[in-house]
């Protein structure tokens, strides 16, 4: 029996997150580490969703983050497709910001993942992923 997966899915990965640049081991090592945080979030019998998503990657470095915000996104993708989704094409909006130390994170709202990710020693990435791709806008 298939189980549609109840979103939203909110997970951490602790450690500072490889791009697309790391060497292929590495860059394996780490997609298994998000993909196990990501099924730990599941129900049992769950199927990868078919539906358009929402995917925001929150990055709290220990220290002044060395390369681009932008190179850490595609492996983090790339390792929920066949997880979460089918394929990275469902994402239709896709929100992303690190945090350096000394900056101050303010939320209004924090859910209990995010708010367990700003009182969690640094480096930390934060996933959400949502089926509500209107949320925020």
């Amino acid at each position: 029996m298939s189980v549609d997966i109840e979103f939203p899915i909110e997970f951490l990965i602790e450690g500072v997150p490889l791009s697309l640049g790391a060497s292929s081991d590495s860059k394996e090592k780490w997609k298994a580490r998000i993909a196990a945080a990501a099924k730990a979030e599941l129900q049992e019998g769950y199927w990868a969703t078919t539906e358009p998503l929402a995917v925001t990657i929150f990055y709290f470095p220990s220290a002044n983050m060395q390369g681009d915000i932008d190179n850490i996104v595609k492996p983090i993708l790339d390792s929920l497709a066949h997880v979460i989704y089918v394929s990275d094409r469902q994402v239709e909006r896709l929100l992303v910001q690190k945090f350096g130390p000394g900056r101050l994170s303010s939320f209004s709202d924090p859910s209990a993942c995010l708010a367990e990710a700003l009182e969690r020693e640094r480096p930390i990435v934060y996933v959400r992923i949502d089926n509500d791709v209107s949320r925020g806008v």
